[in-house]
């Protein structure tokens, strides 16, 4: 028996323009950087707060490596887990209002580790059709009976729900989707899930440092306490603009994942100088305003001008502002028009959305000025002369 080829699936991405290239850049993290030797003004971070690279985040790193040195050395159960990880911990629990916080090194481990311990055979899990993939792979990793409903439809959700004869049930969203921008029900699903005695998973790695107050996300904008979301996923590498992520929720939660979710117990721990930038981060998230307010005046700004221009836009008030293309030819040509007048936005197509609904993917960073967003709906004039049939 011969090994697959598989060149063959390389070619049919190719020829149905749904291939994936790496871009290499130089420097730090900004609205302004090098790619592929070339200067680009970058609209497809998701550095939403402009942290990646702020001179107090630098330096607490900095500070950390001098302290730890470079790597944890181990797990955290074994002797990886620091007092930079034991004191961001702390700090983030505190940060989203709930008793304690668990240390990930990605937001998808965190996903997978939370959905695979508090999961199995007998269980019933719900997730919203537009799920971030680490949701849907820790619900195939989980093994639990798996059941997806139609995006935002908490009553199609519920009518799942009435038809669930044994075991437990989760139901997983993503607080901000990561492709629309938009947000999930979170009040009429918190209630749905009371009432049925069910676990409620929030995903909120965009929306953290974004909304709410002093940045507390998705939940605090809904006005929705540890009672209505009992397990709260947040990711450091997207406004925090450090690198891991956590988990939030009850003591009881929290000591369960700590002796349960594979992901955390069998991996080596988040490096202690990322974690005491992403302590700095925190508190650069919690005390200046300004980002989330120039944050919001991008957006409507962008709004305005992109539906004069006729452009098609979603309903999304985040910095996530998708430009429905429809085909993946047609995202690639309008990605590429953009980039021939100096600006970058990536193609999103196929399976990271729906078929038919490539796009292009702009988000906006508190450290766009104005005058950046304005470069932009001057090059996004161009896309109407360069429709492909």
């Amino acid at each position: 028996m011969s090994v697959k080829p598989l060149q063959p699936e390389l070619n049919r991405r190719r020829k149905e323009h749904l291939y994936r290239s790496r871009r290499v850049s130089e420097g730090p993290q900004g609205p302004e950087l090098k790619m592929d030797g070339h200067p680009l003004l970058s609209f497809c971070s998701n550095d939403y707060l402009g942290l990646a690279n702020h001179p107090d985040v630098v330096a607490a790193m900095q500070r950390g490596t001098e302290i730890y040195g470079v790597g944890s050395g181990s797990a955290h159960l074994v002797n990886g887990h620091s007092q930079a990880h034991h004191a961001l911990e702390e700090e983030l629990a505190a940060f989203t209002g709930r008793p304690r916080a668990l240390l990930f090194s990605t937001g998808y481990m965190a996903n997978q580790g939370v959905i695979a311990a508090l999961a199995g055979r007998n269980d019933t899990l719900y997730q919203d059709r537009l799920n971030h993939a680490s949701l849907i792979d820790g619900g195939l990793l989980s093994r639990a009976r798996m059941k997806r409903f139609a995006h935002g439809d908490t009553a199609a959700l519920q009518a799942q729900m009435a038809s669930q004869e044994r075991g437990e049930a989760l139901v997983a969203v993503d607080g901000v989707f990561s492709m629309d921008g938009d947000l999930a029900p979170l009040r009429s699903l918190a209630a749905l899930c009371r009432g049925r005695g069910a676990w409620l998973l929030v995903d909120d790695a965009h929306g953290l440092g974004v909304l709410g107050s002093e940045g507390r996300g998705s939940t605090d904008h809904f006005g929705l306490g540890l009672d209505d979301v009992p397990i709260l996923m947040g990711a450091l590498g997207k406004a925090f603009g450090t690198f891991g992520a956590f988990v939030a929720g009850s003591d009881e939660l929290i000591e369960t994942l700590i002796q349960q979710a594979r992901s955390y117990i069998f991996t080596t721990a988040l490096p202690p100088a990322v974690a005491e930038a992403a302590r700095a981060s925190l508190r650069l998230v919690r005390s200046e305003e300004w980002r989330r307010e120039h944050l919001r005046e991008l957006v409507k700004k962008f709004r305005s001008g992109a539906e004069q221009l006729g452009l098609s836009l979603m309903l999304s008030e985040t910095p996530i502002q998708p430009i429905v293309a429809g085909s993946s030819v047609q995202a690639l040509s309008w990605s590429r028009t953009l980039e021939a007048q100096g600006i970058l936005v990536s193609a999103i197509r196929p399976p990271t959305v729906p078929e038919g609904g490539a796009r292009l993917r702009v988000t906006l960073s508190a450290n766009h000025s104005f005058q950046h967003l304005d470069r932009l709906l001057t090059a996004l004039e161009q896309l109407k002369i360069q429709e492909v049939p």
